[in-house]
């Protein structure tokens, strides 16, 4: 059994970056997909702005999945519409108080 001759880490580096891509397909967008996005994106950043003098412990989070849609706006994966409305509405909702079992008088 032949050893294999150890590589440098830059002849690995190497190697990696000339070894053989995966076939990665360049993704069709259509022009209705192209103006479901821009509709989004305006839904979402007027969000944004509105949201910026809001106080509350839901507020911040809400805001931080915005611009996370955002910057992952060409990943394949988007929330339905069900979801971006519920994303958008947020900031603006507040959440139910949660109901406690203490039972003091």
């Amino acid at each position: 059994m032949a050893m294999q001759p150890k590589l440098t880490p830059l002849q690995e580096l190497e190697a990696r970056k000339n070894a053989p891509k995966g076939d990665k397909t360049a993704r069709v967008i259509t022009e209705e997909e192209k103006a479901i996005r821009k509709e989004r994106v305006v839904k979402a950043k007027d969000a944004l702005s509105r949201s910026v003098g809001l106080k509350g412990a839901h507020v911040a989070p809400a805001r931080t999945a915005l611009k996370t849609y955002l910057q992952r706006l060409n990943e394949p994966k988007q929330p339905d519409d069900a979801q971006f409305e519920t994303l958008i509405e947020a900031p603006f909702k507040v959440p139910p108080k949660q109901k406690t079992n203490d039972r003091r008088f």
